[in-house]
């Protein structure tokens, strides 16, 4: 069995040889191009990955144009910026191969000094309580390394296309009954600046997503 991984890629020219280079067997990648200005698309062709190209710029739009382009029963989504380890897709994924689960969340674990700073772990500490209030499940992490089925993704009717997506899809996951699970995965230092701590501008408007879909959505 083919299980489909969806990397959200916008300028990972320098990161992009490692994370498909150490993408298991059986897994394949989905690589989709948000507007790159470097040679992000032609790397990841040259790698064998499949390349989606999403014009319209933001996070969300393309996690959903990758999981429009997969066809695998069951989907994964990582970052495409070597802060996460694709040989850990597997512990990941087994929870819905096995139907323990209808959604899992890699929950970081920094490995190095310097891969997750201060305030973004405090923000995402945040989040992750009130998330655990709102939908009763056990959740540490927001989880960029995640698992589900393509086909109850869909269902879900997702509609963020910035940085609430991620957030989008736990709370309707929950609110639609799955079980929803997370498993330890390593985090390490990141390739490049990233788009959301690395600049002001990135963090108020991933913030500013997010509220708008806590305030949206409410999971009984």
């Amino acid at each position: 069995m083919t299980i489909d991984v969806i990397l959200p890629c916008l300028n990972e020219e320098a990161a992009l040889g490692w994370v498909l280079g150490r993408m298991p067997g059986g897994y394949r990648a989905i690589v989709v191009d948000n507007g790159s200005t470097d040679r992000s698309a032609q790397v990841a062709r040259d790698l064998g990955a499949l390349v989606v190209a999403e014009p319209l710029r933001g996070f969300g739009a393309a996690c959903h144009a990758g999981l429009l382009a997969a066809s695998s029963d069951l989907v994964c989504f990582m970052d495409a910026d070597a802060s996460l380890d694709p040989g850990q897709l597997p512990r990941v994924a087994a929870p819905v191969m096995d139907g323990r689960a209808g959604l899992v969340l890699g929950r970081r674990r920094p490995r190095a000094a310097g891969a997750w700073p201060p305030h973004a772990r405090l923000g995402n500490a945040v989040l992750a309580a009130n998330l655990r209030r709102r939908t009763g499940a056990s959740l540490h992490d927001l989880g960029p390394m995640r698992a589900a089925r393509r086909a109850a993704l869909l269902e879900l009717g997702l509609t963020d296309r910035r940085f609430g997506y991620p957030l989008e899809m736990v709370l309707r996951a929950a609110a639609a009954g799955w079980p929803i699970d997370e498993v330890d995965v390593d985090y390490l230092p990141r390739a490049g600046r990233s788009k959301v701590t690395g600049t002001l501008r990135g963090t108020l408007r991933a913030v500013s997503d997010m509220r708008r879909v806590m305030a949206e959505i409410r999971p009984h």
